[in-house]
């Protein structure tokens, strides 16, 4: 995969709408997690190899990774 012309952010989830992520770059991504009504915020940066490969999934959208859109990431994001 090649990311010259990959613009980012980009947005991913998953299809039970209980993890958001905002891809930043090729190596870093922040995670939303919703537990009932807690939400947990994370800022993961891909040192390891198999990180690097989890982003490349969520940037091709690889199972089970699904296009997201900011307003769903950036609407759990802002939630105490």
């Amino acid at each position: 995969m090649s990311d010259k012309n990959t613009d980012f952010p980009q947005y991913r989830k998953l299809p039970n709408n209980k993890a958001f992520y905002r891809i930043n770059s090729n190596r870093d991504f922040d995670e939303v997690q919703v537990l009932g009504t807690k939400v947990l915020r994370y800022h993961h940066d891909a040192k390891q190899y198999p990180e690097i490969l989890r982003i490349m999934s969520m940037m091709d959208c690889e199972e089970p990774f699904i296009q997201a859109g900011n307003n769903e990431f950036d609407g759990y994001n802002e939630r105490k």
